[in-house]
């Protein structure tokens, strides 16, 4: 009978700690946009760009709420990289249709159009962007909201920005700011590879970019509870999958660890695998050999594991691979993106002919510079192979981002 009490008090225990753990700590804007009875979009003929992470806390898309809103008049839906509804794969060009459910138009922000026409926008008072992004620059979101903002103030339109998150926390900044021979939609802003910042908060930073003329009228619908300090599942909301290799938000941790090198399409990321983009690995890497060499340079709060996989599509399709499992032991200590260079730094001494810049497709080149935001990356890293050669390249604008971007702070 005691042992039977005992474990109906344990059963409980655990049930009550995992209900805590699920409590959500903070509203979103489209939470807050809620509570204040959409009073800003009261009457206005709005048109909304979001996608599947849209959603309040109850997971109720931010589409179905605008449209059923009794105050709120919701003319058009226009989709980013992966579509509104998400049926869209990864680079692939969004087609422009009719909503199936809410019968509006739906209009797309991927293919070749990524930014607004003025035909786009007729008969639309305000946009409201309502996305959640991975706070790291290549990721094509905060791109498509950047044109759009571009869009209305050249159409004397509103933009409402509903805020979210940054999933790393406020705190991250690492890498250089994007060099103009390398702006482009996956780097599409001078702000770091990690910019720190939530997208209402960018939103502001970019708006005041802008020469005067050429702003928009622009308003962030604060969140409530979010800290800077927060990564996303400190927050205890349920995580939407932000694209379709970013399906947990631990994903979205991993994602600025490998991305860079996944560009070249060298060796496995983890892309057509159960872990993207938390692992290195190909036919001729030996596990146990790579994973010695990159725990010996003993980085904070990183740890190695050998793993050997089967890809089920992507690189290495059905090829049995070998390599390192990258594992985040202490999260707000780790450097995220100088992961990969290292990763590529120990190949070169494990595998001379295999140095990455000397094996991989010439053609994949450009989109690598594109994304790291700068060529000196690429040339400078290609001498010796050394993370060193590049580290204060990579680094050098980190203090002043930090700096000058503590103006757009809403959030402590």
């Amino acid at each position: 009978m005691k042992k039977t009490t005992l474990l109906i008090l344990w059963i409980m225990c655990l049930h009550i700690y995992n209900v805590q753990a699920q409590k959500i700590k903070i509203k979103t804007g489209i939470e807050v946009l809620k509570e204040q009875n959409f009073k800003c979009i009261d009457g206005k003929r709005v048109g909304l760009i979001t996608n599947p992470t849209g959603v309040d806390n109850q997971m109720r898309s931010t589409v179905d709420i605008l449209h059923e809103a009794p105050n709120v008049k919701l003319v058009a839906l226009y989709g980013p990289e992966h579509g509104v509804r998400g049926d869209s794969h990864a680079g692939d060009a969004v087609g422009s249709s009719v909503d199936s459910i809410t019968g509006l138009p739906l209009l797309s922000l991927y293919g070749k159009t990524r930014k607004p026409t003025p035909e786009m926008l007729k008969g639309v008072d305000v946009l409201v962007y309502d996305i959640q992004d991975i706070g790291c620059r290549s990721f094509t979101y905060i791109s498509t909201m950047g044109l759009a903002m571009e869009a209305a103030a050249e159409n004397g339109i509103e933009v409402i920005v509903l805020d979210r998150p940054n999933p790393l926390g406020g705190n991250k900044v690492e890498g250089n700011l994007t060099e103009d021979d390398c702006i482009s939609f996956v780097s599409q802003f001078k702000i770091p590879y990690l910019y720190g910042l939530t997208c209402g908060e960018l939103a502001q930073m970019l708006n005041e970019e802008q020469p005067a003329a050429k702003r928009c009228k622009l308003q962030v619908v604060k969140m409530k509870g979010w800290k800077r300090k927060m990564n996303y599942m400190q927050t205890g909301l349920q995580w939407i999958p932000s694209s379709p290799h970013i399906p947990q938000p631990v994903s979205a941790f991993f994602y600025p660890v490998s991305g860079i090198l996944g560009e070249l399409g060298y060796i496995s990321i983890g892309v057509g695998y159960t872990i993207p983009f938390q692992l290195f690995a190909a036919s001729w890497i030996e596990a146990d050999r790579l994973a010695d060499r990159l725990n010996a340079l003993r980085l904070p709060g990183i740890q190695f594991r050998p793993i050997h996989l089967k890809p089920f599509y992507a690189f290495g399709k059905g090829e049995d691979l070998q390599g390192v499992q990258v594992h985040l032991m202490n999260y707000e200590a780790a450097a995220l993106s100088e992961i990969q260079f290292l990763v590529m730094q120990e190949i070169a001494v494990l595998y001379p002919d295999r140095a990455v810049f000397s094996h991989a497709d010439p053609k994949r080149f450009r989109m690598f510079d594109q994304v790291s935001g700068s060529k000196q990356i690429r040339e400078l890293f290609s001498k010796r192979n050394r993370w060193e050669d590049i580290r204060d390249y990579w680094y050098k604008d980190v203090d002043s981002f930090r700096k000058y971007s503590k103006r757009f702070h809403l959030y402590k």
